[in-house]
């Protein structure tokens, strides 16, 4: 990998190395390196892009990295990657993409993963996305991702953008069987003309299961985001979604959830906040000695942290 390919590595993974455990690198959309171990099995689909993850029942404390970086500009793909959990498996699966475009083309990477959670199974998933370059070519990220958890599983999934993404359709949905979990955690930041629309829909089928959906954003200059969220009770369990956003200069955003109880001792709550940095919190900071725009930036990193 070159010198940018790398960058985009460590902004996208935490990757200053080859990782330890399982992974699949993949690079200008092709394939860049891949390690199974005894209990994690890697396997390239033959019927479309994209690869299958096989955790073996039991499975303990195991990583596993699944990189995208995109450096030529132009460059689309869609691919499609299939995550079986074996039940009692306890793994943490580290994702996201890096797009660079120097060029004037449109560079995109869309990815749809699926996630089978095994009977009391438990993944924690992470996944940053992140674009660079000064190229006029937008850079566009398109993740879908579509969860069903089993019995006593548990799912927190942790999903980040910050930096450099021109334009992005996020789309999650999820069903949990008995006493399954799901938390959520989105933070986003947007700016210049970025648009970024998430779209949670998350179906509580289950007796005694549970999900928390929490989206913390943050739109300067003229971007716009959309957080739809949407919880279905339709057993007794408990659903909580939450949307906080800060405005900056001319950014806006459009929170709009949705909870529907099908059921007498379902449990949904939702919240929503959205607002501009508050003028008190500014001048304390100005008399420690920072300046404006310090206050600014170390309120906006302490709300996204």
């Amino acid at each position: 990998m070159d010198e940018i390919q790398k960058e985009l590595l460590i902004q996208v993974a935490d990757l200053h190395e080859v990782p330890q455990g399982a992974y699949n690198l993949r690079v200008n959309g092709q394939g860049a390196g891949r390690n199974t171990t005894e209990h994690i099995d890697i396997v390239t689909k033959t019927d479309k892009p994209g690869i299958d993850i096989i955790v073996k029942p039991g499975t303990k404390n195991e990583s596993i990295h699944i990189p995208v970086v995109l450096s030529q500009s132009g460059l689309t793909e869609l691919v499609y990657n299939d995550f079986f959990i074996g039940e009692d498996s306890d793994v943490t699966i580290v994702a996201g993409c890096g797009i660079h475009n120097g060029g004037s083309d449109k560079s995109e990477h869309d990815g749809i993963h699926s996630f089978f959670i095994g009977k009391n199974a438990k993944v924690k998933y992470v996944e940053k996305h992140y674009g660079s370059g000064d190229g006029s070519g937008e850079r566009i990220l398109n993740p879908q991702t579509i969860i069903h958890i089993d019995e006593g599983g548990y799912m927190e999934m942790d999903t980040v953008q910050i930096k450099g993404v021109d334009s992005t359709i996020r789309t999650t949905q999820a069903t949990l069987e008995d006493k399954a979990t799901l938390v959520i955690k989105e933070k986003i930041m947007t700016h210049g003309k970025q648009y970024a629309k998430t779209d949670f829909e998350v179906n509580l089928n289950g007796e005694d299961c549970g999900a928390n959906v929490i989206s913390r954003s943050v739109a300067k200059e003229d971007s716009h985001q959309i957080f739809l969220s949407k919880i279905n009770g339709n057993n007794k369990c408990y659903g909580h979604t939450e949307c906080d956003a800060i405005l900056m200069d001319r950014g806006s955003v459009s929170a709009i959830p949705e909870i529907t109880a099908n059921h007498l001792e379902a449990s949904l709550i939702h919240e929503a906040a959205i607002g501009k940095i508050a003028g008190e919190e500014i001048t304390k900071l100005m008399t420690l000695g920072l300046t404006e725009a310090e206050a600014e930036a170390q309120i906006v990193n302490g709300f996204l942290k």
